[in-house]
């Protein structure tokens, strides 16, 4: 008989496997936040499909070719679903490190804008010409890294246990964060993106628990400061139209108003239920212009009628939603001060690019998040889900 003699087995913990990793409880994966994921899916499938109806006709835009638009727009969503997984698998805490440099190198290629460098569409010198047609659009990044660089000042003194609420400096310090890109922005000048910062601002430092006094003497500085830039004219002509028709509509409906004028034909010729998608005449007619991007929401009122159009603005709102829950349950001030900025961003950028197409708001040449086309605003936005998600799965698992 053998005396060999062979280790026992079957006796203490196992070592886990790669899939039992993936779909134990405390996992990643499990943590993920899957409704407010699945909802922005479903935004950029939609988007996609009203990007394609949008542009499929429009020959001296899309080089002949009727997948043109369709193909980039893929690419971007497949390329921030990659980043917003990198984001993840490094985590918000890790990436917390980082921050100064990202924030040095976005506010960089902002101020390259206002060179040679840079491209202008539409009135707006707020792109960089990265040559064989693609172009990046810095602000769509300063979002992100502003929003981080001013959540990383306001909580490192509170999540260090040494104040429970930002001292006068440490604001201070953090609107010093957030000035310098808004006023790179406002030279281009991009005021939409500059009122999205402003309200970024905002919701910041509301979440951070800074004094009160700071949100009243920042609402009484924009006012203001608004009466001045109007005074002294530092809105571009093509600025002070776009509030001109906001405020009367019916001034100039072939010119400045005529945007506005078909966007609204567009979404009330759609009615309850849509024209059928593809099916859309404004939309097949061209008659709304830039209706790919900033007006997106147009395709969806025209073809989708407002069941579908409805549906856009609940999938929206559970984003949201779960933003907001993500910022309420965390356990440091860094990811509840991160998470609101998203939010802030989030819902005002939804509001302001909806309300514009039904003539409630000025036009702001905003995208409609996740729906709109644009490979900057989809890596920007996908990135901020990242975070999200992040700042969900890096919860301390409840015992």
């Amino acid at each position: 008989m053998s005396t060999r003699s062979y280790p026992l087995t079957g006796y203490g913990p196992r070592p886990r496997t790669t899939w039992a990793k993936l779909t134990a409880r405390d996992s990643a994966l499990w943590r993920l936040d899957w409704i407010m994921l699945l909802a922005a899916l479903a935004l950029s499938v939609v988007g996609t499909l009203l990007v394609y109806s949008a542009t499929r006709s429009h020959s001296d835009l899309n080089q002949g070719d009727p997948y043109y638009f369709v193909v980039r727009q893929v690419i971007g969503i497949l390329v921030g679903l990659a980043l917003m997984v990198g984001i993840v698998w490094l985590g918000h805490r890790k990436l917390r490190g980082a921050v100064p440099i990202l924030y040095g190198i976005t506010v960089f290629l902002a101020v390259l804008v206002l060179t040679p460098l840079g491209a202008t569409i539409n009135g707006s010198r707020a792109w960089l010409n990265l040559g064989g047609g693609f172009t990046v659009q810095p602000a769509e990044f300063i979002k992100i890294t502003m929003i981080l660089g001013m959540a990383m000042l306001l909580a490192a003194k509170v999540d260090a246990g040494d104040h429970a609420h930002p001292d006068h400096r440490t604001v201070l310090h953090a609107l010093g964060v957030a000035a310098l890109p808004i006023l790179v922005i406002m030279m281009m000048p991009d005021l939409g993106s500059a009122m999205v910062l402003v309200v970024i601002v905002l919701g910041v430092l509301l979440a951070s628990g800074a004094s009160n006094r700071w949100i009243i003497g920042l609402g009484l500085v924009g006012v203001v400061g608004s009466v001045l830039v109007w005074a002294l004219g530092l809105l571009d002509e093509y600025q002070i139209n776009r509030f001109a028709a906001f405020a009367n509509p019916a001034l100039d409906p072939s010119g400045v108003g005529y945007n506005t004028n078909q966007a609204r034909i567009a979404i009330g010729s759609g009615g309850l239920t849509g024209k059928g998608l593809f099916e859309g005449s404004q939309t097949t007619g061209q008659f709304v212009p830039e209706q790919q991007t900033d007006f997106v929401f147009t395709v969806a009122g025209e073809e989708l009628g407002f069941v579908g159009a409805g549906l856009i603005i609940v999938l929206l709102g559970i984003v949201i939603w779960r933003a907001c829950r993500i910022a309420h349950e965390s356990t440091e001030l860094y990811g509840t001060v991160v998470a609101a900025g998203i939010v802030a961003w989030f819902a005002f950028q939804s509001f302001e690019n909806i309300g514009m197409t039904l003539g409630i708001m000025p036009v702001a040449g905003l995208p409609l998040p996740f729906v709109s086309y644009g490979g900057t605003a989809m890596f920007a936005v996908w990135i901020g889900i990242g975070l999200l998600q992040s700042i969900r799965t890096q919860r301390p698992v409840a015992a």
